[in-house]
């Protein structure tokens, strides 16, 4: 067991595979059958907020925020966010997650959504949103469609369908 902080930074190229490695161990191959993996499929993941967590300079958690639309408004797509299960329960993927919203405010994003659990996400900023105000493109439990405004005003402007980015 390590007694050193993680270093959260942007992720490389170089660590394509092992992210990709540890999306599998984590989600396995239905990862690719989801409302919010179809909705990433072909967008380029700016690289600025794709992070990734390393414990002694070992990859130990990613997270991901991908540009979507909300109805006409901008927004960002929080996922996958994942956690080697050796560093599992130490607060990694809400270390990884405060920084990706810390991150998206300072580079002037308005909201980001994502599917999850309000337990887990709550503290983080996310709160639940009414299924008739943001409607996802496939199936999901629309009691796990969350939202963390990043600028006042900008859950009221998140309103619609939602829509991949590579569809304007």
């Amino acid at each position: 067991m390590t007694t050193h902080a993680p270093v959260i930074r942007p992720e490389t190229p170089a660590e394509d595979a092992a992210i990709e490695a540890l999306h599998e161990h984590a989600f396995g191959p239905g990862r690719f059958a989801r409302t919010a993996f179809r909705l990433r499929e072909g967008v380029a993941c700016d690289p600025d907020l794709s992070l990734v967590a390393l414990v002694d300079g070992r990859l130990a958690g990613s997270v991901k925020l991908t540009a979507i639309r909300i109805g006409d408004a901008p927004s960002l797509l929080l996922g996958p966010l994942a956690v080697d299960p050796d560093y599992g329960s130490r607060g990694l993927g809400r270390a990884l997650v405060r920084a990706a919203v810390e991150k998206a405010r300072t580079l002037g994003h308005r909201s980001i959504l994502l599917v999850g659990d309000a337990p887990y996400y709550g503290p983080l900023g996310f709160h639940h949103v009414k299924p008739s105000d943001v409607i996802m493109p496939g199936p999901v439990d629309t009691a796990r469609v969350l939202l963390c405004e990043l600028v006042e005003g900008a859950a009221a402007e998140a309103k619609g369908r939602v829509k991949s980015a590579r569809w304007g």
